[in-house]
């Protein structure tokens, strides 16, 4: 099924540089299914928009979990075809929140790679900032998943006051969240043995995230919505 962009559409090799993965890869996966087929424009060129960039980091993440083709294939099969660039990232938010950190320590020119472009010494230093990156010398410190997320964020027309600000307010409400869920499940499960409890705590993980998720997305959305019709 083909999916319609959104401007600016992308060429194969705009889409493989933002996404940092060459063309070669980008049409493998299309040849697998992975990726719909772009959207046909004047000349017979193919253009990709955002849920085919969305689909790729997801793709990524899934990778990440050490997921082979054949199982990512499988996953996103089970997905709606309908899905937008936004749904994607929600998919990927999840995928994510399992995955272990691995920050690892890169240069200037394969940081530009990994981030799909150029980054200018002023975007460096509001990625650090951000905390998405630790400068070592030469080098950076890096966790990949995290740097595509701030390599997005440089790009939403908001001073880097309102970013980190939004980013106290998230982590100062998601460990207030933590810490009475953690509490709630503590004092349900107190007398149950140790092995119950563990294996408890690997069954409600996922359903938590989820739902954090779930909730988190439908407040805002209702946040925004009055904000925008006031």
């Amino acid at each position: 099924m083909t999916i319609e962009t959104e401007e600016p559409a992308l060429t194969v090799d705009e889409l493989a540089a933002r996404a940092g993965i060459t063309v070669r890869t980008v049409r493998f996966y299309g040849t697998k299914g992975l990726l719909p087929p772009p959207v046909i424009g004047p000349r017979r060129v193919g253009h990709y928009g955002p849920a085919h960039l969305a689909r790729l980091g997801l793709i990524e993440e899934l990778q990440r979990q050490g997921m082979t083709l054949a199982a990512i294939e499988r996953y996103l099969r089970r997905l709606p075809p309908d899905l937008t660039a936004h749904d994607l990232a929600v998919h990927r938010a999840v995928v994510a929140s399992w995955a272990p950190e691995a920050a690892e320590t890169v240069g200037r020119v394969e940081l530009h790679r990994r981030a799909g472009r150029e980054l200018t010494d002023a975007e460096v230093a509001r990625l650090a900032a951000m905390d998405v990156l630790t400068p070592d010398g030469a080098s950076y410190r890096v966790d990949a998943g995290l740097l595509r997320l701030g390599v997005e964020l440089l790009d939403v027309p908001l001073s880097q006051e309102v970013v980190l600000a939004a980013r106290e307010v998230l982590l100062e409400h998601s460990r207030a969240a933590a810490q009475e869920l953690s509490r709630l499940l503590r004092d349900a499960v107190a007398e149950r043995a140790a092995e119950d409890v563990r294996s408890l705590s690997a069954h409600m993980h996922p359903l938590v995230v989820q739902a954090l998720l779930t909730t988190f997305q439908r407040s805002l959305r209702q946040e925004l919505r009055g904000w925008l019709t006031e």
